[in-house]
Parts: structure tokens; C-alpha cells; sequence
């Protein structure tokens, strides 16, 4: 088959040679998205699941603090985690009237729906990093048969020319020129089949990786809430990595 393809290209024309390196190029990109992507999650499958054991063992938000500031937030988890102790930080800061001051439209709101939107972004970009590469995935499994199959009409095409011009349609003068122009179809099709099992691979991963995290949002949520509602001392900060003390709930003033 290698023979043929290099046959076919050294005898074909502009056209043909270019398919033959598209095909060349979506083959070469798709494994490297795979190989990359396979890499990538198990390496965070391997983070994330350390870091929910350590999560789930941790006393306080001070202690979770302490190990994103020892590890850091190198996985989907612990960056939404960190995530929402950044805007217990923030919260900390502004102080008491933080939702009452005027400001930049991403630091206003109260407490809870500022959470809700840093868990929120958190899980954005997760997804979107998971889904890097996927439209290459796509776009090779679902042109990859056609570009091939157009390469298989172009070389039959000029295979027919060729035997009209040398006056002989007899099997040995047909069969060779034909068949090298058939192997493009089969080019495409082996571009295109690793292509289309790996985007069906990693979309199941996504959508299971974004149910799990959006599950765990919830939880870091009910804990977050929490610190921001229960009133803390000084000597136990909540955000320890960012040097900063535990928001205290407003007070209510009257009216």
C-alpha cells in the first residue's frame, strides 16, 4: 500500500499530489490530538483523584488552602477550588459593604451569587479546555472518507486518460492504474476511522468529567457558603495560601 500511495503521487498531477498531503496532514494532526489528549487526562484523572482524597480527608478550608498553596491547582478540582477561595478573598477585602460598593461589574453582587459565578467560570473552562482539539477530531472523521474518495475519482479519471491514450483496455494496462487510484479511498478511510473513535472516546470523557465537576461544585459551594455565612476568628484564617483572614457575614444595620 506504501508503494502505491508513493506510486500515485509520483505519477500524479497537482490535484492528486495536494490531496494526498491533506490527507497526510489530518492524519499526522489527528494522532497528535490523540496521543496529547490521552496524556492530558490521565495526568489529570491522576491529580484530580489526589487532590478529592486530600480534599475529603482536609479539616477546615484553612487546611484545603495549605494544600493548594503546597500543590497547586494543576487540575480541573483544586482550580475550581481555588477558584472559590479566591472570592472568599475578595469578599474579605472589600469588607462588610462589599456589595453595596460600586465597582468593576464582576466584583459586584452578594457574596453567594459572586460564588456562583467564580464556580461557574471554573467549570467553563475546564470544558473548554477538554474540548481542544475536538473540532479536528470532527472535521477529519467526517471529511477525511470524502477526500479520499475524491482522490479515488481524480486518479481513475486520469488512469482512464492514460489507457485511452495508449489504445489497450486489457486487464494488466487497467488493473494497475485503477487500483493505485482506489488506494486513496482506503488512505481516507484509515485517516478517518482512529479520528472518528477518538472524538465518540473523548466526548464520553468530557461530558462524564463536567457532570463530575459540576457535582463537586455543588459541594464546594455548601462549604464555601458556609465560612462566608459562619463567623471565624482570627486565628484560624479560611484562606491561608492567600494570606488573607476568613470573610465574616455583614451585619445588619438598622433601619
Amino acid at each position: 500500500m506504501n508503494e502505491s500511495l508513493l506510486h500515485f503521487f509520483a505519477q500524479g498531477d497537482g490535484v492528486s499530489r495536494f490531496i494526498f498531503l491533506l490527507l497526510a496532514l489530518l492524519s499526522v494532526s489527528s494522532w497528535a490530538v490523540i496521543l496529547a489528549k490521552t496524556a492530558l487526562h490521565l495526568r489529570l484523572s491522576r491529580r484530580a483523584a489526589q487532590f478529592l482524597r486530600r480534599f475529603w480527608n482536609a479539616g477546615d478550608l484553612a487546611e484545603i488552602a495549605r494544600d493548594l498553596r503546597e500543590h497547586g491547582a494543576i487540575d480541573p478540582a483544586s482550580h475550581l477550588v481555588h477558584h472559590g477561595l479566591e472570592v472568599l478573598e475578595r469578599i474579605d477585602r472589600a469588607g462588610e459593604n462589599a456589595a453595596a460598593r460600586p465597582g468593576a461589574l464582576g466584583e459586584r453582587g452578594e457574596p453567594q451569587e459572586l460564588l456562583t459565578r467564580a464556580l461557574r467560570r471554573a467549570i467553563d473552562e475546564a470544558r473548554a479546555r477538554d474540548e481542544a482539539g475536538m473540532t479536528l477530531l470532527g472535521t477529519t472523521a467526517s471529511s477525511a472518507p470524502f477526500i479520499g474518495l475524491f482522490g479515488t475519482v481524480w486518479g481513475i479519471y486520469h488512469a482512464l486518460q492514460a489507457i485511452a491514450a495508449s489504445g489497450s483496455a486489457s486487464l494488466d494496462k487497467v488493473a494497475g492504474p485503477i487500483g493505485e487510484a482506489l488506494v486513496m479511498t482506503g488512505f481516507g478511510l484509515a485517516t478517518a476511522i482512529p479520528a472518528a473513535i477518538a472524538y465518540n472516546a473523548f466526548s464520553r470523557i468530557q461530558r462524564r468529567r463536567t457532570q463530575e465537576l459540576e457535582s463537586f461544585a455543588y459541594d464546594v459551594y455548601t462549604f464555601l457558603v458556609t465560612g462566608i455565612k459562619r463567623p471565624t476568628t482570627r486565628s484560624e484564617p479560611a484562606v491561608v495560601a492567600l494570606g488573607v483572614d476568613a470573610p465574616r457575614p455583614a451585619r445588619k444595620t438598622a433601619s
